[in-house]
């Protein structure tokens, strides 16, 4: 590979989001610099989440920056922990990300010291006493790392850099970001929104880069044409029908606002039943009213919102979760974690996943090795805090409530482009996924597209494509 001066060296390692959908992490170094593009947590399998518990395999404290893309927690969850190990720079994001982060990584810190006193009590953790991977204590010190930046500002997250946030749809706050550094662009994709989400509007055009790094969460995927209010009628009112209670694991940002609002939209219009609508998740809760402050980022009206709020039930303290364990159908739950990796969710199912009138409906992606990848399976049963529960309630997931661009869509936004990039690295998606979506770039955009390992490293400025991009 031909030589590059060290004044313009300009490096990328993937140290997370390589076959899987968690964990996104991408270390760039410049001329001396470090700065790390988003900061996620690793869920699903065991070898996945022990990553997490590992030392991290650069030295936090020599990090110099770390811009998110977005605040879900695949994304910006480890930063509580990156703290923990030295690292106390800035942490650059939008507005709307910050106010997301200030709700989700103290609620992630509390529910590991949940977890952790739980799996201590009833002994289900092989540690004594079992630890969380970092408290809310530590979640609400990381945030005081964060500076907040407008979309299409530039900014210096470290000398001689350039950074920039695009709109990308997806949740409040979500951005692309393109890097510049020494006449040499590379956009960060982070999780791509869709063109006709029912919220939050479509991704803003690639524009010009040089390099481009893209989710593939549905890179060997279509979502299918039928909207989700279609959908959540012919899903839901079954099971209402019989009786039963409809259990909705949701992603506390953005999915549950969604879900909420197509529920609210199909009661007004007297295509499901008048049933309470239970929203438990505090996190949620909070999010909600995020959206009255963020207005400008999706397509809610004042009407909407207050709609929402007039259906929705809150259950907000622990007595209240457990009350609601008692009541009997008909109703709808809306509760995280949307994997079923964790939270009050997981208390709903012990109560009611034995009676074959209820429903679960998964209502997004479930990456391998979740409780809800095993649900999608066929699984019968779950095991839950030490204990095997039955699973007799019907399993259902919905195909329309993705809030992830499918592989068309990834690829009308590539083709935004406004010249051609040297290269295209393809992260965050199953092997399957990633690999489909490699195939579909070069026969189709006929551009050189690679899909990285794990801690590989690449040199964004080799004078030929292919010395970087098979």
């Amino acid at each position: 590979m031909t030589a590059v001066p060290d004044s313009t060296r300009f490096h990328l390692q993937f140290l997370g989001a390589c076959g899987t959908v968690t964990g996104s992490r991408y270390l760039v170094e410049a001329a001396g610099h470090r700065l790390l593009v988003d900061c996620g947590l690793f869920q699903g399998y065991k070898t996945l989440r022990l990553r997490n518990w590992a030392s991290f395999p650069v030295d936090p404290a020599s990090l110099d920056a770390v811009v998110l893309t977005h605040a879900h927690l695949d994304h910006s969850g480890y930063l509580p922990r990156l703290e923990l190990q030295g690292f106390h720079k800035r942490v650059w994001c939008t507005h709307a990300t910050a106010s997301l982060c200030r709700i989700l990584l103290p609620d992630s810190g509390h529910l590991l010291e949940e977890e952790a006193t739980y799996a201590h009590r009833v002994g289900s953790s092989r540690h004594s006493p079992a630890r969380p991977l970092y408290t809310e204590d530590d979640a609400r010190r990381s945030l005081e790392l964060m500076r907040m930046v407008e979309f299409e500002q530039d900014f210096e997250p470290v000398p001689g850099m350039t950074a920039r946030f695009r709109m990308q749809g997806h949740i409040l706050g979500a951005a692309a970001v393109t890097l510049e550094f020494a006449g040499t662009r590379i956009t960060f994709s982070g999780d791509l929104g869709r063109p006709n989400d029912p919220v939050m509007p479509p991704p803003r055009p690639l524009g010009q880069t040089d390099w481009i790094v893209t989710e593939a969460t549905y890179g060997n995927r279509l979502h299918p044409a039928i909207s989700l209010e279609q959908e959540l009628h012919h899903v839901l009112a079954p099971v209402l029908a019989r009786g039963g209670i409809a259990i909705i694991p949701s992603f506390a940002v953005g999915r549950a606002q969604m879900l909420l609002h197509v529920i609210a939209k199909l009661q007004a219009d007297h295509r499901l039943p008048d049933v309470p609508v239970y929203l438990n998740s505090p996190m949620a809760t909070d999010v909600s009213d995020l959206y009255a402050r963020h207005s400008g980022l999706h397509r809610l009206e004042s009407q909407d919102l207050d709609a929402m709020r007039r259906m929705t039930i809150v259950i907000n303290s622990a007595e209240e979760s457990k009350a609601l364990n008692r009541h009997r159908g008909p109703m709808i739950i809306v509760s995280a974690s949307g994997m079923l990796t964790g939270g009050r969710v997981l208390h709903h199912l012990i109560a009611f996943s034995a009676d074959p009138r209820n429903a679960i409906v998964l209502c997004g992606y479930q990456a391998g090795g979740t409780r809800g990848a095993a649900l999608v399976g066929g699984a019968r049963s779950l095991r839950i805090y030490g204990q095997d529960v039955a699973i007799n309630a019907q399993v259902i997931q919905l195909t329309t409530a993705s809030a992830h661009a499918d592989a068309n869509e990834i690829l009308a936004w590539l083709h935004t482009a406004e010249h051609l990039p040297r290269g295209v690295f393809i992260t965050h998606g199953e092997p399957d996924a990633a690999d489909a979506l490699r195939v579909r770039i070069k026969r189709e955009l006929g551009w050189p597209a690679h899909v990285p390992e794990y801690l590989e490293k690449v040199t964004l400025q080799a004078q030929r494509t292919h010395d970087v991009v098979a």
